[in-house]
């Protein structure tokens, strides 16, 4: 199939691309970033916006610069690839390129951008746990000014955010790591490339005796949007972690949290057998990298 009919607009700056969005979204008008997800939609008529407006052509949402709390600031329309393969990001942020690695293939990559895969708020996504775990903030702008928000506001639902009809997603903010702080990101889909079933990212930082001082635990796959595990991070804060008690705290997350739902590849009990033992890993391997 092909898409439906729409107006197209490539605009040479953001104060235009503002404009421009903001006479053409409440009419369902849409930003066209990397178009990896947008384009094969239209193609099977899932969605029909009216018209798109094309970010491809604006330098200045192309960037990852260090901030001087030791976190990142990343242009939104900057490629996945690049952000995969940058050395400050594996520096700073490390669970950014795991996760990506897993994002597609290598093509996709290419092409997409870091604020597009966040925009789309796909509740198996890679990025959006990431940023959940993380705490990513997010610059949105419009023709009357910019908000920042964070990411237990920006994700809302399956494929829906915070983003009025009028705003970009221009930057996204991640915050420094604590230097005592491990993370681990792991994810089992059917095959490479693929959705993932499960997923989860995890934050563990660990205090001058070895106990955990804090973490955030996200899960993806479950819900509608990324699930934070709170349950667990109860259990787990203030402990020394053993094998015992780290399986008893994700334990507590999978059957209280999670709700995951069933498919042609998946049944709800697969989900959360899934849920348990990558939870469990993902905690010991976060752990471990937190005590180099």
């Amino acid at each position: 199939m092909k898409p439906a009919s729409f107006e197209y607009y490539a605009p040479r700056s953001l104060s235009e691309a503002l404009e421009q969005i903001s006479q053409v979204g409440d009419d369902g008008g849409k930003i066209l970033a990397g178009g990896q997800s947008l384009v094969p939609a239209m193609n099977f008529r899932m969605a029909q916006p009216t018209a798109l407006v094309d970010l491809n052509g604006l330098p200045e949402l192309f960037y990852i610069h260090p901030t001087d709390s030791g976190g990142l600031m990343i242009g939104a329309m900057t490629r996945d690839r690049v952000v995969e393969l940058d050395d400050n990001v594996k520096l700073r942020a490390p669970i950014i390129p795991e996760c990506l690695h897993w994002l597609a293939h290598p093509t996709i990559r290419n092409r997409g951008t870091f604020g597009g895969a966040l925009a789309h708020s796909d509740p198996a996504g890679q990025l959006p746990v990431v940023a959940a775990s993380l705490q990513f903030n997010f610059k949105l702008q419009s023709k009357k000014g910019e908000r920042w928000v964070n990411a237990d506001e920006f994700f809302v639902s399956v494929y829906t955010t915070c983003l009025e009809a009028d705003e970009i997603l221009t930057a996204i903010e991640v915050p420094a790591l604590s230097k005592h702080a491990g993370t681990s990101f792991q994810q089992v889909s059917r095959q490479s490339g693929e959705s993932a079933l499960v997923g989860i990212a995890t934050i563990i930082e660990l205090d001058t005796d070895g106990k955990i001082k804090n973490g955030r635990i996200a899960y993806m796959g479950v819900a509608e949007k990324p699930v934070m595990a709170t349950e667990a991070m109860k259990l787990l804060k203030g402990n020394k972690p053993t094998d015992d008690l780290i399986a008893e705290a994700i334990h507590g997350t999978v059957t209280k949290e999670l709700d995951p739902g069933a498919d042609i590849h998946a049944s709800v009990e697969y989900r959360r057998h899934l849920a348990q033992a990558l939870g469990v890993k993902s905690v010991r391997e976060a752990i471990a990298r937190a005590a180099k």
